[in-house]
């Protein structure tokens, strides 16, 4: 290890998405005592939905530095990442199927697309064993000498010297931090659980536009995003503009329910689209979405912090959530393990300011591409966007 600053010092790490497990084996790379409380029953207890894409100056870099890239390049899916913009009747306005290249690493445009399973099936394998500790529901902390006592809902306690909150939009970690909440947007999501199992026999019409890549749909200033998944199936995602409590009688256990709120609202869209509600497997869930305001700040505690969906939760209409978290992560291993700071505060205080403002530039882009993608003229001005990429 660079230093001494984590030297006999515990490390917790409450939660265990891309980016808590990204930090967790960053630090071990460091020699440091890390343990990740998850609340999950076992690694195989959820499913992990929508496909992500990583970018080449965050999530990839990340990955770089943490010796994982040559393991995802074997679990990434080339192709994954073509897309084909339609309006509301299908009808194709843009393709990258032909002229995109399968793989273009170290190119800041590539962004190639990993379904959520096998990443964290991938960085699970490269923590050293039982490093994570499944079944911790977190359900408070105090603090105790230096650190802080965690205490979990199936009646287990831990110590840790340093606790990072990386629990999600969520967080219960964050209010010891900032009593800073998020706004809501404006903008509501519907996500299928499971989305479509065998996406060619069940949504053929759909399948066959996928073409193993994306769709984005834009119409009625609403839009409807595909994607394939590597096991033969695919996610998609509804969003709109509504009021944060317009749906809240709908109940989207449902999948009658959800169909006839998608026949309704989405009326003047092709018939084409229902097939996905018809065939989904599970369950829906809404999806408010809220954003961190864009100037927070907060004063940094010596034994406490925060990354990705807890530190600035975002619209997800940039692709950035997992990339910066996975970049908290890359930053705050190097800084507390840094022999350029005096302390752990000191090291924690210039990674949230320099998190905050990378964040907030994120963010922002975030916000004003979920306005255009739900605006009047959104297929007008997302094929320009992407006509100059």
């Amino acid at each position: 290890m660079k230093n001494e600053k984590l030297k006999n010092k515990k490390v917790a790490i409450v939660g265990g998405g891309p980016g808590g497990l990204t930090l967790a084996r960053l630090l071990q790379l460091k020699g440091a005592d890390v343990t990740v409380y998850e609340r999950d029953l076992n690694k195989g207890a959820r499913v992990q939905g929508t496909t992500l894409d990583l970018h080449e100056e965050s999530g990839l870099k990340a990955l770089r530095h943490a010796n994982l890239l040559d393991a995802f390049k074997k679990n990434y899916r080339p192709g994954a990442d073509k897309l084909i913009i339609v309006n509301e009747n299908a009808e194709i306005f843009f393709s990258d199927h032909e002229g995109k290249p399968e793989e273009d690493f170290g190119s800041e445009h590539f962004r190639p697309e990993i379904d959520r399973g096998p990443l964290r099936n991938m960085l699970l394998e490269s923590l050293e064993p039982d490093t994570v500790v499944w079944n911790s529901q977190y359900a408070g902390m105090q603090k105790q000498n230096d650190g802080w006592l965690l205490q979990f809902k199936n009646g287990a306690s831990a110590y840790a010297d340093i606790v990072i909150g990386a629990d999600g939009a969520n967080s219960k970690i964050r209010p010891y931090i900032t009593s800073i909440k998020p706004f809501y947007t404006g903008i509501s999501g519907i996500l299928s659980v499971e989305g479509v199992h065998n996406s060619e026999s069940k949504t053929p019409n759909i399948h066959k536009l996928l073409r193993g890549g994306k769709i984005m749909a834009f119409g009625d200033e609403k839009t409807l995003t595909v994607a394939s998944k590597g096991d033969g199936g695919l996610a998609f995602y509804a969003s709109f503009k509504a009021d944060e409590n317009r749906l809240k009688n709908i109940d989207f256990a449902d999948k009658t329910q959800v169909l006839a709120w998608f026949k309704k609202d989405y009326a003047e869209w092709s018939n084409l689209w229902q097939e996905l509600f018809e065939n989904t497997e599970t369950t829906f869930i809404l999806i408010p979405i809220y954003c961190m305001p864009l100037d927070q700040t907060w004063d940094a505690l010596p034994n406490l912090t925060m990354l990705g969906d807890a530190a600035h939760l975002m619209p997800p209409f940039a692709g950035e959530g997992v990339n910066m978290a996975m970049l908290d992560a890359l930053e705050l291993s190097e800084y507390l393990t840094s022999d350029n700071f005096k302390d752990t505060q000191s090291a924690i205080a210039t990674y949230e300011k320099q998190m905050r403002k990378r964040a907030s530039e994120a963010a922002k882009e975030s916000l004003e591409n979920g306005e255009k993608m739900h605006s009047k003229n959104a297929l007008n001005r997302m094929l320009d966007f992407f006509g100059s990429h």
